[in-house]
């Protein structure tokens, strides 16, 4: 066992299997379906179907992030272990959960001081944020201690793209992030907005593209323009969806007939509760190493 120990959110939306054998901990998200508690388990408690379909059929849905007490349950214990703790957290412009963790973190150093915890911002959403978790835990089996991958981990965490479009866009109106007027002008007009992460790790809407097919081309050709490499990428592609796995495919045979030295095949999640309690059903996000975000 090494002794870093490395943990994340459930917003990483990798799977529970995939955290467990690249030897991560997870700390759940919380949300609320119809004022009921729930956590955001990789499925666990509700399956993907099972939340849209109680969403489709008008449940209110409220997220809640994680608390300083839960990051202090989860962590002292790995310090009393003689561990060093590397955490790295959703976007602090997507949530506030950076913020409790780093509340958690300087508590932590005071009762710890001859070990080290390091908070992460990763201003990475999503199995974006899941691919820089994934690459910090090779990193660490390959003998990077604490502060030399907390140092990586803020160097490279721009390197990340995240490209995502949906073709429903009934709860991104909903929750307010494209208004009602553009979503019925959408609806009638097949529109799949072509959204991504900028810099300060929000979500911008950067293109408005008729037709599903359309916008899955044009996510490909921005891989092909900034996939480190070009079409010699040789990394991993994680792509993620919210229970449209046949739209996730076609995508992922696309990139995989473009970028043949990919390392490995397209690996493919469930967008997590947390997420798709924001983007509902009908969405497809890719994403891959490439050139610094602007």
């Amino acid at each position: 066992m090494s002794d870093v120990a490395i943990t994340c959110c459930s917003t990483v939306d990798l799977s529970h299997e995939w955290l467990e054998r690249i030897g991560v901990g997870c700390l759940p998200f919380n949300y609320y379906l119809d004022g009921v508690p729930c956590k955001d388990d990789f499925g666990r408690t509700h399956s993907p179907r099972e939340l849209y379909e109680r969403m489709r059929a008008g449940a209110v849905v409220k997220t809640s992030q994680v608390s300083v007490g839960s990051y202090l349950e989860h962590w002292r214990p790995l310090l009393k272990a003689g561990r060093d703790v590397l955490h790295v957290s959703l976007s602090s412009g997507i949530s506030g959960t950076y913020s409790s963790a780093c509340t958690a973190q300087d508590q932590l150093r005071a009762e710890f001081p001859d070990r080290t915890v390091h908070v992460v911002d990763s201003l990475c959403a999503s199995s974006g944020y899941g691919l820089l978790v994934d690459k910090l835990a090779e990193l660490r089996d390959g003998g990077m201690d604490v502060d030399e991958l907390h140092g990586w981990a803020l160097a490279h965490r721009l390197d990340v793209q995240h490209w995502f479009f949906s073709s429903d866009l009934t709860f991104f109106v909903r929750g307010g992030r494209i208004s009602k007027a553009a979503g019925a002008v959408g609806g009638l007009l097949k529109i799949c907005p072509v959204m991504n992460v900028p810099d300060d790790g929000t979500l911008a809407v950067k293109e408005k593209i008729r037709t599903k097919g359309r916008a899955e081309r044009r996510v490909l050709e921005l891989m092909e323009q900034l996939a480190q490499g070009g079409a010699d990428y040789a990394e991993k592609v994680f792509i993620c969806h919210s229970e449209c796995l046949s739209d996730a495919q076609d995508l992922g045979a696309m990139v995989t007939r473009s970028f043949p030295a990919l390392r490995g095949e397209v690996e493919y999640f469930d967008i997590g509760a947390t997420i798709g309690c924001h983007t509902g059903p009908g969405t497809v996000a890719l994403f891959y190493w490439g050139t610094r975000r602007p």
